[in-house]
């Protein structure tokens, strides 16, 4: 009698163990797609702002610093349930006035634009990085959500289920791919 009430003892203390270690483990998780969420928060926003300032400074033909202000702006100004939507529109305004290498060398031309085409292009490179960082850190909570004993001990308790950024990064092939450009 005394033996296996010690034995259900030292078992309930595993399972207790083993379920507060996975707790722990889904709360850093959970802590990871934050730190990577304001990463890629920071990154969009460095990058909208950058193509702003691209915009305003003259160095565009008129057309292309409208298309290219207006996306931005949209970007910058979107509400979270619409960001991913002008994000993406923004990656597709770059796409279509960068997509020319000579537009590149164009700006690069003018005084100050070597420094505005290599900044937006750290921008648009970075923000794929830190858009995979942030997806992968909730492909890996939600992988570990979807175990019966999370589900069945609620051991993610309150926290929202962990949704992705799905938006359009490609970045224009001419800045992506500039020689001598570094990360």
């Amino acid at each position: 009698m005394t033996v296996t009430l010690i034995w259900t003892a030292i078992a309930l203390v595993a399972i207790g163990l083993y379920l507060s270690w996975t707790a722990g483990r889904l709360d850093r998780l959970h802590a990871r797609i934050d730190a990577a969420r304001a990463a890629l928060d920071a990154q969009l926003l460095r990058r909208a702002s950058v193509t702003q300032e691209l915009a305003t400074s003259g160095v565009l033909d008129p057309a292309a610093s409208i298309v290219l202000y207006e996306a931005a702006h949209a970007a910058r100004q979107a509400e979270e349930e619409h960001r991913e939507v002008a994000e993406s529109e923004l990656s597709q305004a770059l796409r279509a006035v960068f997509g020319e290498p000579a537009q590149v060398d164009a700006v690069r031309e003018a005084p100050g634009g070597v420094d505005a085409a290599e900044e937006l292009a750290q921008a648009v490179r970075r923000v794929p990085m830190a858009r995979r960082f942030h997806n992968d850190a909730v492909r890996a909570a939600r992988a570990l959500r979807r175990h019966r004993k999370v589900r069945w001990f609620r051991l993610a308790g309150h926290a929202p289920f962990p949704l992705a950024f799905e938006m359009d990064d490609e970045p224009p092939a001419a800045l992506a791919d500039r020689p001598g450009s570094q990360p």
